[in-house]
Parts: structure tokens; C-alpha cells; sequence
């Protein structure tokens, strides 16, 4: 999904915030539509269809955090990415934004440039879902069920642990495409743990071990990518 093709709804009482993050967010492309409170935030976000809502906590009329369960209620906004932006850090209120529904939580003041590099980090599960979209798949010899967390290569079925399923189940996702470790590590290991690059090697080995060594390509200073013989 392009920029150009990305709505997001910014929500916040203050005028500057929305002045000065509105402006940075049109200036990576993206289409962006603002709010002051949350009952008007409600109303734009049946009327827009963002694909991410940043919305501020304490704001007049109604507050972020309601706002935030109407809203994930609404039919459609199941799967919408929502994260909440304010000046409160307290755990209270990180704890009752989770509740409400919301995917992430940033505090301000925050910096434009680290504002649009959390942005991008939470619009990759946007390309995360059309990544994972199947549930089943099939490449020559080899069988990845997400469903039923199966593997099976040339009629054996492979007991692999839940990180080497997770990361195969990726690569063979799109037979061809690489993935960057930026990725990689974001689809398969999230926010669970800090891990390294390293990481992710180790666990190209087992499967190269397993499942053919020649299957999976290393792109230098890239990331890996899944090729089936032709």
C-alpha cells in the first residue's frame, strides 16, 4: 500500500499538535483528516475510513479513551490501527487505552521525525495483513497450515518450533519476495523481545537444515527471501 493511498485521522484539543503532525503527515503522502474532540473524532472516523487513528486521551466533550470503544465497536474498525497520543504517562491511563481497544500508546511531546518513524513502523501491519492474508500454502513439495500449525515436506510432516513455523510461514508467503530484516523481525517476533539480526540467521540455518539449504537465499545486507526450484 502506497503513502497516497493511506488515510489517517489525527485527533487532538490542540491546534498546534494537529497543525504541526498534520503537516508532517501530508508530507510523506499520506491523506490526513483531523478532529478537536472525541465525538467529532467518532463522526470522522465513520465518515473517513482511516487506516490509523492517532488520538489524544484528554480531550473536552469526550475523551480519548471512549472515543477509542465506540469506535472499535463501530462495524468495520475491527482490524483499524488506533493509537493513543498524549502527555500522560501514567499507567493508569496506558492500561485503560489497552483496554479500550487501542494498538499502541505514544507520549508527547514527541518529535515530528520520531512521530513518522513510529507511523511507519505501525502502518507495516497494514502490509503485515495483506502479507498473511492465506492460511494455506502450497510451494512444489512443501505445505505450511497457519491454522493447524502443520508442516509437511515431500509427504513428512516437521515438528518445527513456534519461530521457525512463523518465519517460514512468511517466506513462503510470497515465494520470490524479499524480506527485509526490518520485517522479519517485526512479523515474526513483534514486540515480544529485543532480538538481534543474529537472531534471525540461527534460525535460517534450522530451516535450511530441515527443509533444503538452496531453498533459502541470503540478499546481502538486505534480508532473505523464499526460492523454490523451478
Amino acid at each position: 500500500m502506497k503513502n497516497q493511498e493511506i488515510k489517517i485521522l489525527l485527533v487532538d484539543d490542540e491546534q498546534d499538535i494537529l497543525d504541526v503532525i498534520g503537516y508532517n503527515l501530508r508530507q510523506e503522502g499520506y491523506k490526513v483528516q483531523t478532529a478537536n474532540n472525541g465525538k467529532k473524532a467518532v463522526a470522522a472516523a465513520i465518515d473517513f475510513r482511516p487506516d490509523l487513528i492517532i488520538l489524544d486521551v484528554m480531550m473536552p466533550e469526550m475523551d480519548g479513551v471512549e472515543a477509542c470503544e465506540i469506535i472499535r465497536k463501530t462495524e468495520g474498525f475491527e482490524d483499524t490501527i488506533i493509537t493513543f497520543l498524549t502527555a500522560r504517562g501514567e499507567d493508569y491511563s496506558q492500561v485503560a487505552g489497552f483496554d479500550a481497544g487501542a494498538d499502541d500508546y505514544i507520549t508527547k511531546p514527541i518529535r515530528p521525525k520520531v512521530l513518522m518513524s513510529k507511523v511507519k513502523a505501525l502502518l507495516r501491519r497494514l502490509k503485515n495483513e495483506e502479507i498473511l492474508e492465506s492460511n494455506n500454502i502450497v510451494v512444489g513439495e512443501l505445505s505450511v497450515n497457519r491454522d493447524t500449525y502443520k508442516v509437511t515436506h515431500f509427504g513428512e510432516e516437521l515438528n518445527l518450533p513456534r519461530k521457525e513455523f512463523e518465519l517460514l510461514s512468511l517466506l513462503t508467503s510470497k515465494p520470490g519476495r524479499v524480506f527485509t530484516r526490518e520485517e522479519i523481525l517485526d512479523l515474526v517476533w513483534g514486540n515480544e523481545v529485543v532480538v538481534g539480526g543474529r537472531t534471525i540467521d540461527v534460525h535460517i540455518r534450522k530451516l535450511r537444515e530441515k527443509i533444503g539449504e538452496d531453498l533459502f537465499k541470503t540478499i546481502k545486507g538486505v534480508g532473505y527471501k523464499f526460492e523454490p526450484k523451478a
